[in-house]
């Protein structure tokens, strides 16, 4: 899709400009006042600040004890306090925070790897190094973050910075240089995409933030030609291992790192080469890609989360809303713009894409909008089926475990009611090095008994693509909603299930119907994963304030209380969850929930 245009490219590229420069005091006059003052207000507090050192030690930590956090912390703070001087400078046009700026441009420059610790490695899976080699850089996500917010940085206050000195922007044209266009034209990296190779959200991402980078600084034509046509080859390998239905196998979360980053690269190839790519923007995959997040949406802030994915996800930013106008999309366009309006910091005070936050400055906050209602839909592509009515929002997810980002979740039922969840998924903890280790299925965020599944005699499901569900039936009407898979394929021999048959109803208006029949050799135990204390007694199940799960077929029922310490996981649910184990008393179980 993408490269074939590469021979329409025309002879002169033209820059990129992610929003209004240093001088152009009318339109960053027209912020409105109260986004205004609370940028500068940050920007004053960064003032206040002293810059995070980061020395050696703190990047060895991660090889060290795993413990990828502390690094990071030190690590993003200088990035969020440049952004916060450089937006401050940019809405006051001073000087006040010029000062500043520059002492946090030369401390990024100076660090001796842009990638972070967890990603210091030279090939894909492979061993991470003790430090960065200054010698031959590693292009990872944040170090293309780290390119591309340096470039935003000149497009938009280059006049301000050689008001200091003009070796302030070579700096940085030197620096962007050997650590991001010389290794991205003679090395590989395996996000680019070889082959049949499966890529996930870094291709997207970071091809998106070396075309920043490339066309916010004035770099010469061959170069620009020479990254466009490698960019071009690798949103190729990106799009391929999407199903033409749009759906991101990496979860709601990463759809704004995977096909919001597409559609970040696409405006820039777009501004770069006027009318050369416009027709990719009717694409219907491309469309499906834009509309995911809609469809995934439940209420207020709830979304359907699976894999590395949180329930609780930040609201929308102006971003989805440039998405769905550019692929045709009223309903993402009017549901972005709601969401944002809801948003208490709609600067971004946490984001690190200087672009991001221009964004949201510059795009008029008063667009209309207002939510959407979904509608059922399914998504073949990566197995994953949503039905609704007025009180239950349902997903079933089937597909196998050995997609990006995987939990082990064949056939797990996620449930809301009156928009507050029933069966949840749980989530994923704060990253660490065991996260994406041999040893990620050790944790138990990751595994099938702490999803909405069974467990035989203590197996539970296995990693990997074999590890899958086989489809039976689906039906949509305007009475009921029905799915039924065999997810018995995803378990391994040992397990000794012949056969466990899953069928999940919405009987709309009336209540939510499980049935799992089961066929088998060793005593089978079903997880229910909740958020609310459940109450149980003989054949049923009561969410206090929620509803009722009515149960037949089951054995003594068994309440295990789950504590959660972990601060990404306190983002979703309270300090406490609950794992019920239902045991299957007979072949078939069934749970009705009212």
């Amino acid at each position: 899709m993408f490269s074939k245009m590469a021979a329409r490219l025309p002879d002169f590229l033209l820059d990129f400009s992610p929003g209004a420069q240093w001088g152009d005091r009318a339109i960053w006059a027209a912020v409105p006042a109260p986004i205004r003052d609370a940028v500068l207000l940050d920007a004053e507090e960064t003032l206040q600040q002293v810059w995070p050192l980061i020395r050696a030690s703190d990047y060895r930590e991660y090889v060290e004890t795993g413990n990828r956090s502390r690094f990071e912390d030190l690590y993003f703070t200088r990035r969020r306090m440049l952004n916060n001087l450089v937006l401050g400078e940019l809405l006051e046009g001073k000087g006040r925070f010029l000062g500043a700026i520059v002492d946090g441009i030369f401390l990024i420059a100076e660090e001796s790897g842009w990638q972070l610790p967890a990603h210091n490695s030279y090939e894909r899976g492979g061993p991470r190094s003790l430090l960065p080699d200054v010698s031959k850089p590693v292009i990872d996500l944040f170090a293309a973050e780290t390119s591309a917010l340096l470039a935003t940085v000149v497009a938009l206050l280059r006049d301000g910075l050689d008001s200091v000195s003009p070796q302030i922007v070579s700096r940085i044209e030197r620096e962007v240089e050997s650590r991001i266009f010389e290794p991205y034209l003679n090395r590989h990296f395996w996000w680019m995409g070889r082959g049949t190779e499966r890529m996930n959200n870094w291709t997207a991402w970071i091809t998106q933030n070396v075309l920043l980078s490339v066309f916010c600084l004035r770099t010469d034509q061959m170069l620009r030609r020479n990254v466009v046509e490698k960019a071009l080859g690798s949103l190729d390998a990106f799009l391929k291992d999407y199903a033409e239905d749009g759906a991101c196998e990496e979860g709601v979360v990463y759809y704004r790192h995977a096909a919001l980053c597409l559609h970040g690269a696409m405006t820039i190839l777009d501004s770069a080469a006027p009318g050369v790519f416009t027709s990719l923007w009717d694409e219907p995959k491309i469309r499906n890609m834009a509309e995911y997040i809609l469809n995934m949406h439940v209420a207020d802030r709830y979304y359907f989360n699976f894999a590395d994915s949180s329930a609780v996800v930040d609201p929308c930013s102006v971003r989805e809303y440039l998405f769905g106008k550019a692929v045709g999309s009223e309903a993402l366009a009017s549901f972005a713009a709601a969401d944002r309006a809801a948003a208490a910091n709609q600067h971004l005070p946490q984001e690190w894409n200087l672009w991001y936050r221009v964004q949201e400055l510059l795009i008029s906050s008063t667009i209309p909008g207002n939510i959407h209602q979904p509608e059922d839909i399914v998504y073949p592509g990566i197995g994953l089926f949503i039905a609704r009515d007025e009180r239950f929002a349902l997903a079933v997810k089937g597909g196998h475990n050995g997609e990006s980002h995987n939990h082990n979740d064949v056939g797990s039922v996620t449930l809301y009611k009156d928009g507050r969840p029933f069966l949840i998924d749980v989530g994923v903890e704060t990253y660490t090095a065991k996260t994406f280790s041999p040893q990620r299925y050790e944790i138990w965020t990751m595994q099938s008994a702490f999803h909405n599944l069974p467990t035989f005699d203590g197996v539970m499901q296995s990693d990997g693509e074999e590890f899958a569900a086989r489809y039976m039936a689906t039906e949509f009407n305007p009475a009921e909603a029905r799915i039924s898979l065999e997810i018995a394929g995803a378990y391994r021999d040992e397990a000794q299930v012949r056969s466990y048959q899953r069928t999940v109803s919405l009987l709309r208006g009336r209540h939510v119907e499980i049935v799992d029949v089961y066929d088998g050799d060793v005593p089978a135990v079903l997880s229910l994963m909740t958020c609310v204390e459940p109450q149980v007694s003989a054949g049923a199940i009561d969410l206090p304030s929620l509803g009722r799960i009515e149960v037949e077929g089951a054995g003594k029922m068994e309440v295990e209380p789950i504590e959660i310490r972990d601060a990404r996981l306190g983002i979703s649910w309270p300090s406490r969850i609950y794992r019920l184990l239902v045991p299957l008393a007979e072949k078939r179980l069934t749970l009705r929930i009212v």
